[in-house]
């Protein structure tokens, strides 16, 4: 008896640790001989995860934030790594993506439907109406993974035309933790450096309160979301210090919200913005705001 009960133990543990396949080899070509590629450090506690161990952690949260570049391949390529690798964890309940927004929401249900019954429109970009803003070469793999998946793809941005409301016109924002002096401040300089320093300061409340809203609207899909819920958007977005998380204290979320960020070598993340990043690969440097000022 003793032996068939530890032979049912063992049988049960094997069941219970699914060893993942290895995350996908580096696309982007600096940072290879860098000391921190390819490490996921628990900011909390300051403690280095193997992939598995990340996975294993993420999936215990009902909501995961994971923050992109939005130009690196590798963060799309660990991305869809990550999805895969969770649904051996858990039962996935959605997905949502800062590229879609509500007006191309009909559509992707539309696309998911014939794509999980293996007549998966041959013009994704067309059927989804695809915005040319998010370069497809690098979200199509893990859009049209999605498609085939049981759970819901979902928009989690603002359309165009609310953007261009909310820019006219600052609506009043709720919520001591996204609307704490510090946190605009915070937002503010961003804002300030992402625009090479070129915008007019006139201009800057109403780039914080656009901001601001494309949070809170991600707070809010996540929030109404089949959970466990993953949103994947730029990093910027799902800082804890400034972004969506806030939001959701705002909206009485509660515990139960994991941030990853995807993070290039020499880019580093501190403990109050996330609480895990993976360093990946680099792209070359470039000068955007040389750009700009021609």
């Amino acid at each position: 008896m003793r032996v068939a009960l530890l032979c049912c133990a063992l049988l049960l543990s094997a069941c219970q640790s699914t060893d993942l396949l290895p995350p996908p080899a580096w696309l982007s070509p600096d940072g290879r001989e860098h000391a921190e590629l390819g490490q996921i450090r628990d900011l909390r506690s300051g403690e280095l995860l193997s992939p598995q161990q990340l996975v294993e952690r993420l999936a215990g949260a009902p909501r995961v934030l994971v923050g992109e570049q939005h130009d690196n391949p590798d963060h799309h390529a660990l991305q869809l790594w990550l999805l895969r690798s969770l649904t051996t964890q858990r039962e996935q309940g959605s997905l949502l993506l800062e590229m879609l927004t509500p007006a191309q929401q009909a559509k992707v249900d539309a696309a998911q439907v014939l794509s999980r019954d293996g007549r998966q429109p041959a013009n994704l970009i067309g059927a989804l109406a695809w915005q040319k803003g998010w370069d497809w070469s690098v979200y199509g793999p893990l859009v049209s993974y999605s498609l085939r998946q049981p759970y819901p793809l979902l928009a989690a941005n603002l359309e165009r035309a609310e953007i261009m409301q909310i820019y006219m016109q600052k609506p009043v924002l709720d919520g001591a933790a996204s609307t704490a002096p510090a946190v605009q401040e915070r937002l503010l300089d961003d804002i300030r450096e992402s625009h090479c320093g070129l915008l007019p300061d006139s201009q800057l409340p109403a780039m914080l309160a656009v901001q601001q809203q494309r949070d809170r609207r991600m707070a809010e899909r996540v929030l109404a979301a089949p959970q466990p819920a993953v949103l994947l958007a730029g990093a910027f977005h799902v800082r804890k210090d400034q972004g969506v998380p806030l939001h959701l204290a705002d909206l009485g979320a509660g515990e139960g919200t994991a941030v990853l960020v995807l993070a290039e070598v020499g880019k580093p993340v501190e403990a109050d913005s996330a609480d895990y990043v993976w360093y990946t690969a680099a792209l070359p440097p470039q000068d955007h705001c040389a750009k700009l000022r021609r």
